[in-house]
């Protein structure tokens, strides 16, 4: 009568699809997580209008109301700190919004102290919005866009005086040169 084995086959004796499995099988999962985890597609839906009145790096309260009174405006939502180029876009593309008649908005979810010094890092002169429980980058649609499920990525809603949202646009970098933000915003703004 033959002798049986009871012990496991050793890698030698696996046949090569069963190694390759065990190689692969651990990596697709692994990309699969990855993949549902950050390549949340940006919703096309355009948000509704919510007013909001937010705390700056100043030390004040701005509405949107009073930005509207102004002006349209285009509401930018970023990382904040922690994201050099976040902050490096405020000022790439503020002029040239400025001389098309918009007012750039800058709305940031980490504690007043710290925005108002990464802005002073970057010579930032302008007070930033502090949306700290992140109810109105929630409401504006900019949460988990690009894997970032509690701060927004890069995005823009470009919100017209009489307070219609006409045109949202969120990116997969930290930082759009202002030629390439232009060249898609000159199209709606």
């Amino acid at each position: 009568m033959p002798k049986t084995s009871t012990k496991p086959p050793t890698p030698a004796e696996r046949s090569p699809l069963r190694r390759w499995l065990g190689f692969l099988l651990p990596i697709a999962a692994l990309l699969a997580i990855l993949a549902w985890g950050t390549a949340r597609e940006p919703e096309t839906a355009t948000p509704t209008p919510t007013e909001f009145a937010l705390p700056t790096t100043y030390g004040t309260t701005v509405s949107l109301t009073d930005i509207l009174a102004r002006g349209d405006a285009v509401l930018y939502f970023s990382m904040g700190v922690g994201c050099d180029g976040c902050f490096l876009q405020i000022p790439e593309i503020e002029r040239g919004l400025a001389s098309r008649g918009f007012q750039l908005v800058p709305i940031m979810v980490n504690p007043p102290a710290a925005v108002a010094a990464e802005a002073r890092r970057f010579g930032i002169d302008r007070p930033i919005l502090i949306d700290a429980d992140r109810s109105v980058s929630s409401a504006y649609g900019m949460l988990g866009i690009y894997g970032h499920r509690d701060r927004p990525s890069h995005s823009f809603a470009l919100v017209r005086a009489d307070g219609t949202i006409e045109w949202v646009r969120h990116y997969p970098t930290m930082f759009v040169p202002a030629e390439e933000f232009f060249a898609e915003f000159d199209r709606v703004g």
